[in-house]
């Protein structure tokens, strides 16, 4: 377990004391498929390192609706800012998207081993602060772009630069929710992205027939956006 904590930038930079007082109140968990790991409103006691597979955060709304709020892969960890919080109790549900390995940590213990070490005070906090610009990112993607530009933008990603034939690592209907939309509008976007030549889907496999004109779908997002952070400085 000191290993795979090693690996990950929370614990790279602390001690073998520390990590080994770490892994001392931490425990290793194999999840399967759909099994949750907290639910919303838990005393949020412990963070989580995931070694394998992933995990989905979500809220479930009055009606039984369901929000992802974010997906989390190997080598990522999440939760790890409520230790901070005196009383705090997990403001989302958590369940393994597929078969997972986590290793759940003791929040408390390694919040009293922070008090003792400032450098890893400081690499938390800088983690925190990205962590922090990419969801004030997301929000002005989420609300400025549309929704055929988001999932160009992110079928372009998925994609990386010479892949155009890759299969999808999520359910159709868990991508939807991420980007915000309804199943059945992200479903028109894909049939009309198909009926434009611009790329297919079979199941969870993806074929890109025309990347330059999904990139210029996808870039028209960056352009939008740039023009929008410009108005406000000029606003302002």
């Amino acid at each position: 377990m000191i290993d795979q904590l090693k690996e990950n930038w929370l614990f790279a930079s602390l001690t073998p004391e520390q990590l080994q007082r770490v892994a001392s109140h931490a425990e290793h968990m194999q999840l399967i498929e759909g099994q949750h790991l907290f639910e919303q409103g838990d005393e949020a006691r412990r963070f989580f390192l995931i070694l394998s597979g992933q995990i989905k955060l979500f809220r479930l709304s009055p009606d039984g609706n369901e929000k992802v709020i974010e997906i989390f892969s190997a080598g990522q960890t999440f939760a790890e800012a409520l230790m901070f919080h005196e009383h705090s109790c997990y403001p989302v549900c958590a369940s393994a998207l597929t078969d997972s390995e986590v290793i759940s940590l003791h929040s408390k213990d390694f919040v009293s081993m922070l008090r003792e070490s400032v450098d890893s005070c400081f690499l938390l906090m800088a983690d925190m602060s990205l962590r922090l610009h990419s969801l004030i990112k997301e929000i002005d993607d989420l609300s400025l772009q549309s929704g055929t530009r988001r999932v160009a933008s992110y079928l372009i990603n998925l994609a990386g630069l010479d892949n155009d034939k890759f299969e999808l690592d999520i359910p159709k209907g868990v991508m939807a929710s991420r980007l915000s939309l309804k199943p059945e509008t992200f479903s028109r976007i894909i049939k009309n992205l198909h009926d434009k030549n611009i790329l297919t889907v079979s199941r969870r496999s993806i074929e890109i027939h025309n990347r330059k004109e999904l990139q210029a779908i996808a870039d028209a997002c960056v352009i939008q956006n740039k023009t929008h952070q410009t108005s406000l400085t000029e606003d302002a």
